[in-house]
C-alpha cells in the first residue's frame, strides 16, 4: 500500500465525505479552480462542481456565517480559513452564534472550521499562528488537533459528521512532511480520545500537532544518551480532552512535561496542569513543566523563529530536570 502524506489523507477525507454525503460541501477562499493556497482540496471542483466547492469572497466572517445558515437547513459545510491566523476575522460567528445555536434555538449547526497552522514554515507572524487556545474555553465548540497522516484523515471524518461545529487545526509544517500507510476502509477516528504516541515510564510528555514529533525526537535522545524511558501522549482532541489518558499516564510516570507551539501565556498547558492538580496532585513526584513559545509575535528571522518556537534540543533538557528529582 502507497503511503500517504499528511496533506494527501486531509483530501482524501473530503473526496469520501463527499462521496459519501451529498449534503457535504466545501467553502472558502480561492478552494475551487486554484486548489486552495497547499493545494489540499485540488481535485475537489472537477469532481463535485461549483455547487459543492464554493470559492468565496475575502471574508472569513462572511464564509462561517454561510455555513451555519446552511448547517440549519440540513447541509453539512466544510469551511477554510485560507490561513487559520485569520479565523480571527470569524471569532465573533464562531463563538456567539455558531457554538450558540444547539443551545439557543435548537439548531443544528454541524459545520468544520478548517485551515493551515502553525509554524517552523518561517511563515512571519501573520501565517503562523495556533489560536486554538483562543477558542478552548467556548462551549459548544469541538477542537480537534491531529499529528499523524491516518489522525488527519479519521478526526476530519469524524469532524464532518459531528453534529456539532468542530474547529479543525491542521499544521503546515507536517503537510508533506509526514507520511504513513492509510488504514483500510472507512477509518474514523473518535473525537476525544489521546493516543499514546510512544510507551515509557520514567516522564511523560503531553502534547499535540507538530510538537508531536519534536518530543518523540527528544524521547529518543535520551533514551539513547541517559537511558530515559519517556511517554509522548498526543492529545489529538483539545475540546473535550481526554483526562482519562493524562490521568493514566500521571499515575504511571509521575512526572509531567506538557509542550506546545503555542505561546505560553493563556496556553493550553496551563489547563492540563490545573486539571492534573486537581485530580492527580498526591502522584506528582516533581513540578509539572512547559516548554512553549515565548511570548512574542513569530519572526521571520530562521534563527530567531527557532529560538522562540519549542525545539527538540528544549524539551530534551526539560525532560532531564524532571527526572533528576
Amino acid at each position: 500500500m502507497a503511503e500517504v502524506t499528511y496533506l494527501e489523507a486531509i483530501r482524501q477525507a473530503l473526496f469520501e465525505e463527499m462521496e459519501r454525503d451529498p449534503n457535504v460541501f466545501c467553502l472558502g477562499e480561492d478552494i475551487g479552480a486554484y486548489g486552495g493556497a497547499f493545494k489540499v482540496t485540488e481535485g475537489l471542483l472537477e469532481r463535485f462542481g461549483e455547487s459543492r466547492v464554493i470559492d468565496t469572497p475575502i471574508s472569513e466572517a462572511a464564509i462561517v456565517g454561510a455555513a451555519a445558515g446552511a448547517a440549519h437547513m440540513g447541509m453539512r459545510p466544510v469551511c477554510e480559513m485560507q490561513f487559520i491566523d485569520f479565523i480571527s476575522c470569524a471569532y465573533d460567528m464562531i463563538t456567539n452564534y455558531v457554538a450558540t445555536s444547539r443551545y439557543r434555538a435548537f439548531l443544528p449547526c454541524p459545520i468544520v472550521v478548517r485551515g493551515p497552522s502553525g509554524g517552523y514554515v518561517r511563515g512571519g507572524p501573520f501565517h503562523s499562528q495556533n489560536p486554538e487556545a483562543a477558542f478552548l474555553h467556548t462551549p459548544g465548540l469541538k477542537i480537534v488537533y491531529p499529528a499523524t497522516a491516518s489522525d488527519a484523515k479519521g478526526l476530519l471524518k469524524a469532524a464532518i459528521r459531528d453534529d456539532d461545529p468542530v474547529l479543525y487545526f491542521e499544521h503546515k509544517y507536517l503537510y508533506r512532511r509526514i507520511k504513513e500507510e492509510m488504514p483500510t476502509g472507512d477509518h474514523v477516528v473518535p473525537i476525544g480520545k489521546a493516543r499514546t504516541a510512544r510507551v515509557g515510564s520514567d516522564v511523560s510528555v503531553i502534547t499535540y500537532a507538530a510538537t508531536v514529533w519534536k518530543a518523540l525526537e527528544a524521547a529518543e535522545q535520551v533514551q539513547k544518551e541517559d537511558g530515559l524511558s519517556v511517554e509522548v501522549i498526543d492529545l489529538r482532541s483539545l475540546l473535550p480532552m481526554d483526562d482519562e489518558a493524562i490521568i493514566a499516564t500521571v499515575k504511571k510516570t509521575n512526572r509531567v512535561l506538557v509542550v506546545h507551539e503555542d505561546t505560553r501565556t493563556g496556553g493550553i498547558a496551563g489547563e492540563i496542569t490545573a486539571r492534573i492538580t486537581e485530580r492527580a496532585f498526591e502522584w506528582l513526584d516533581a513540578p509539572i513543566l512547559r516548554v512553549t513559545a515565548a511570548d512574542v509575535p513569530l519572526p521571520y528571522s530562521p534563527p530567531l523563529e527557532d529560538y522562540v518556537l519549542p525545539q527538540t534540543a528544549d524539551i530534551v533538557k526539560a525532560i532531564r530536570v524532571l527526572a533528576s528529582y
